[in-house]
């Protein structure tokens, strides 16, 4: 593949958060873009936002936690725009509660969306990849893979992550394939508002406690994490791989 080409991105996740705007940067980055989330509908909105700027995006459906949907999608979206050599495993969920109170369904939700899916979709895409001799995958992994209270489930899938990449790094090296993590710290999202929810904390209450803490004092934005991923896929990022970057404001321990 010539880099002229326009290369095609998958975002899973893409409905909201950082997703949207992950899926937003890398249309501007000259990017082909399939936003990809569970309710195909719920698309609709970015897609629209990359296609008013002169982007190209479509809407695809599909549980990343599903072999045969993951199958299916990945089939559509080389078929419709062309083979994807840039995956970002966004897509995520919460289940949050302390470990005696954590039910085998809470556990296996996050694990299922979170690593399953991320193993899926990369499985999935490889083939197109090592095919063009040229690949991005980024994941999604969090601050709360160092530990975090009331979400075992989450900090072991986000920890997970960052083990999986360094492995697909090593995998995947010698067919021109990169695969990085972006870790982020407090971003104001749908997911951070149900963490308030859970402490029992009015959102602005919420991420003004968090400012405090964070040495740039604000909290982030989905945009920070959609530049470091852009940085990532780049093709000027091709001697970076395995690494894990947190995006959080400040050094975390």
């Amino acid at each position: 593949m010539s880099t002229t080409e326009q290369r095609v991105a998958i975002v899973t996740g893409a409905a909201r958060g950082i997703g949207a705007a992950t899926a937003v940067r890398l249309a501007a980055e000259g990017r082909a873009v399939a936003v990809l989330d569970l309710d195909e509908a719920a698309c609709k909105e970015t897609v629209e936002k990359i296609t008013a700027a002169g982007g190209k995006a479509i809407a695809v459906g599909c549980d990343v936690s599903d072999a045969a949907q993951v199958e299916a999608a990945v089939e559509r979206v080389a078929s419709e725009l062309g083979a994807p050599t840039v995956l970002v495993n966004n897509a995520g969920v919460l289940r949050d509660n302390l470990l005696f109170k954590m039910s085998d369904t809470d556990w296996d939700t996050v694990m299922n969306v979170h690593l399953r899916g991320a193993f899926l979709m990369s499985r999935a895409c490889q083939k197109h990849m090592v095919d063009a001799k040229f690949g991005r995958i980024v994941n999604l992994s969090s601050s709360s893979a160092l530990g975090n209270r009331g979400q075992v489930n989450y900090s072991a899938a986000k920890a997970g992550l960052q083990g999986f990449t360094k492995t697909l790094a090593i995998e995947l090296g010698k067919f021109g394939v990169t695969a990085n993590a972006v870790a982020p710290g407090f971003i104001a999202t749908d997911m951070t508002a149900a963490t308030a929810e859970r402490v029992g904390m009015g959102f602005e209450d919420f991420q003004a406690a968090a400012a405090t803490q964070i040495p740039v004092q604000r909290v982030g934005r989905p945009e920070d994490i959609a530049n470091a991923i852009a940085f990532f896929t780049g093709e000027a990022a091709g001697f970076v791989s395995g690494q894990v970057l947190y995006v959080a404001g400040g050094p975390l321990n």
